[in-house]
């Protein structure tokens, strides 16, 4: 499998060319281009969240403990003080970085559920449905950004399955086909909740009509 520089390296890049492809076609501002870059590197390290490498799980669990302050942040201020609302970000970001992060690590095994298209559609519809309703982004951003997370997610699972092809020893390795999969053929029940919650965000989505009009906007780049 590729290492955690080629993937973050891979990701990085893609990121670059989307944010700068959409700039140019006008969909998003150069202030609005900067986070889609972010969320396909992001993504691109994303689906090793269930990995034993040091480097990939912190900086997964970083990022996801910054994103839960800033929710519990927005959430939590009508009605909390400013001492206590500091108190309550500061317990959040603990519990993600040092207490959920070896509790998954501990019940979670690499190319898994988190290798799979399944799992990108969750986190990608989870990011829009954040950025919409938490956030207040426009529709469309909202979509673009869920789309970066889940494009820098592709990236990975295409670069683990190209790196399972050993061209110098002409032959194809065991991992091939563990990475890129629709979902985890040996964990069907754990494949059938990650579909339900995915279902379950449909009422927090953005309007299904700017993701169509984003994907032809998006579409136009390539004409």
């Amino acid at each position: 499998m590729a290492d955690f520089r080629t993937h973050i390296s891979a990701a990085a890049g893609g990121g670059v060319l989307l944010a700068l492809a959409g700039w140019r076609a006008e969909l998003w501002t150069p202030d609005q281009a900067l986070p889609l870059a972010v969320l396909v590197a992001f993504g691109g390290v994303l689906p090793d969240i269930d990995s034993d490498h040091s480097h990939a799980v912190r900086l997964i669990f970083s990022v996801m403990a910054v994103l839960v302050v800033v929710a519990g942040a927005l959430l939590l201020s009508p009605w909390l003080n400013l001492g206590a609302l500091l108190v309550a970000c500061g317990g959040l970001y603990i519990g993600v970085r040092y207490v959920l992060s070896p509790v998954f690590k501990h019940f979670s095994v690499h190319r898994g559920i988190w290798h799979s298209l399944l799992a990108a559609g969750l986190c990608g519809l989870a990011t829009s449905a954040g950025s919409y309703r938490l956030l207040e982004l426009e529709a469309g951003l909202a979509w673009a950004q869920g789309l970066a997370l889940v494009l820098g997610c592709c990236i990975h699972l295409l670069l683990d399955e190209l790196y399972s092809v050993d061209l110098t020893g002409a032959r194809i390795k065991r991992s091939f086909g563990s990475a890129f999969k629709l979902f985890a053929y040996r964990e069907p029940l754990n494949s059938g909740i990650m579909l339900l919650l995915a279902v379950g965000l449909t009422p927090w989505l953005p309007p299904w009509g700017s993701l169509g009009e984003l994907l032809s906007q998006g579409s136009a780049i390539w004409r």
